[in-house]
């Protein structure tokens, strides 16, 4: 089984991608998984994933997504809904390809009004990929990142059960 983490922040080293990595850990120690988890950084893909051309790290980057059994993928909240950056990127996985995939929307914002955003534009990007999304999306308000341990250790447990069952109800294991 692999548990795989896309962060959709256009900047390398974001909140965003701490709150992803940190997320994708407390899911991975609910449902005993501990081999480490792939990153997929989309900043790191931003100058090459428009290009013309095809790129063998934009390839790589889509078999691992493809290929995850679990799949956290996150954003910054960016005009009421997730990144262009990530829209470009999933815009490139074909429908159906996360068949087998149990996947997680987590969007960080800065103000509770776009709490919606994950359920209302994010979980159906995913569906429509195929994905199944066993819980509501995760919404971290910027103002909880000084105590982000407790608010996803606490999301963490309440959903960890729910991923397991999926996993064991059609994702590969």
């Amino acid at each position: 089984m692999s548990i795989v983490t896309v962060v959709g922040n256009p900047r390398a080293g974001s909140r965003t991608y701490e709150v992803a990595v940190q997320a994708t850990q407390a899911i991975a120690t609910r449902i005993g998984r501990e081999e480490p988890s792939e990153v997929v950084d989309l900043a790191a893909l931003a100058p090459v994933l428009l290009a013309p051309e095809t790129s063998s790290a934009v390839e790589a980057a889509l078999e691992l997504v493809t290929q995850a059994s679990v799949l956290v993928v996150a954003s910054p909240t960016y005009k009421g809904t997730y990144t262009g950056l990530l829209k470009a990127f999933l815009d490139r996985v074909r429908g159906g390809a996360l068949a087998s995939t149990v996947a997680l929307p987590l969007l960080v914002m800065g103000d509770a009004r776009h709490a919606l955003a994950v359920e209302v534009h994010f979980r159906p990007l995913l569906v429509e990929l195929g994905a199944t999304v066993p819980t509501p999306g995760l919404a971290v308000l910027e103002s909880e990142l000084h105590d982000l341990e407790t608010v996803l250790g606490r999301w963490a447990d309440r959903v960890g059960p729910q991923v397991a069952a999926a996993l064991r109800e059609g994702a590969p294991a």
